[in-house]
């Protein structure tokens, strides 16, 4: 017996049938699998399953076990998000029988993730102008998440904290990041002195998702359906949130600021609506220069890994040419 059908029995019993199951495509470290199943009664449940693969425990993030708290916690507040059946973390000892756990299985939301479908297509032409406010929303719902719904410590590519304590320097942690690569880039070095000179006020801290962006929502014809990703949640500024959405790279090719479907005042009209805090846009607008920021950093380390040796791969090496244009846009926000 497979994993898949381990677990689908260990949660809906001995007698569960799996007439669908596919490998959905990603993840080098976990596997996701869109899952059918048909229990006594003839009840059909379509689900989604994911589950660790041998590497996952060297990788950053959140575990699925607490990954799926962290759902939990969502769907409380009010957040969309998909229904989390079950969850399991490593086990406590050694294995008795065929290995399970960790996995999270989670109902299956139609719609789409794709952000040049969600912002082209026909399909989706309603939504587009609701996006922005629904997405303030949704951030405004998880930023009243309680800070004890977090793990004990920050995932790897952000601050460590406890989820009550004050978060790290994320601006340090990502120039330490930048200095570990060896590599020279100008324009990072004058967004880092000027992001340092120019700090907005500490706010206290929420928690933040960590990766909301146009990519990691499910969009049907209606709007957001759910939020997904939430392996890099942690405590912090919740313009944190905001400014990573309003990202450039997350625009697609489209002018508008907000994901590609929307604007500024949108999203913020609706997050404060929600209950938010209200939105300083200068500090907006530097956490904006931070997401770009972080993100080229990001796209640097990645492809050192792959002309390092660390991981050859064509994804990781056409990372390389996407700081450039994170320095292009550094320097636009900049000026």
């Amino acid at each position: 017996m497979n994993r898949v059908e381990t677990i689908v029995r260990e949660v809906y019993g001995p007698d569960a049938a799996v007439p669908y199951a596919v490998r959905l495509p990603g993840g080098a470290s976990r596997e996701t699998w869109a899952l059918d199943v048909v229990v006594p009664g003839g009840d059909r449940h379509e689900l989604v399953l994911r589950l660790d693969g041998p590497g996952a425990a060297l990788e950053a993030g959140t575990g699925l076990a607490e990954e799926a708290r962290l759902m939990r916690a969502a769907a409380d507040a009010g957040v969309p998000v998909p229904h989390v059946v079950a969850a399991a973390g490593p086990p406590a000892g050694p294995p008795t029988g065929p290995p399970a756990g960790p996995y999270v299985l989670m109902s299956r939301i139609s719609g789409e993730t794709i952000p040049r479908r969600i912002l082209r297509d026909e399909a989706y032409r309603e939504a587009r102008p609701k996006l922005a406010a629904q997405c303030g929303r949704a951030l405004a719902a998880i930023h009243r998440m309680p800070l004890s719904c977090l793990p004990e410590t920050g995932p790897a590519t952000a601050p460590a904290t406890a989820p009550q304590a004050v978060p790290a320097d994320p601006l340090r942690f990502w120039r330490d990041v930048l200095d570990l690569t060896g590599q020279p880039h100008p324009v990072f070095e004058l967004a880092l002195r000027r992001l340092e000179a120019d700090r907005p006020p500490a706010v206290p801290a929420s928690v933040v998702h960590g990766d909301f962006r146009n990519g990691n929502l499910i969009v049907g014809p209606e709007g957001v359906r759910a939020v997904l990703d939430w392996e890099l949640a942690h405590a912090g500024d919740p313009l944190e949130d905001l400014g990573w959405l309003c990202v450039k790279a997350w625009r697609f090719g489209s002018p508008l600021p907000v994901g590609g479907f929307g604007g500024y005042a949108e999203l913020t009209a609706a997050y404060e609506e929600a209950g938010g805090r209200p939105v300083d846009l200068d500090a907006l607008r530097w956490w904006e220069t931070f997401g770009v920021l972080k993100w080229g950093i990001i796209c640097v380390t990645q492809t050192m890994r792959h002309l390092r040796g660390g991981a050859s791969s064509v994804e990781l090496a056409a990372l390389g040419r996407r700081a450039c244009q994170n320095e292009w846009d550094l320097l636009g926000l900049l000026t």
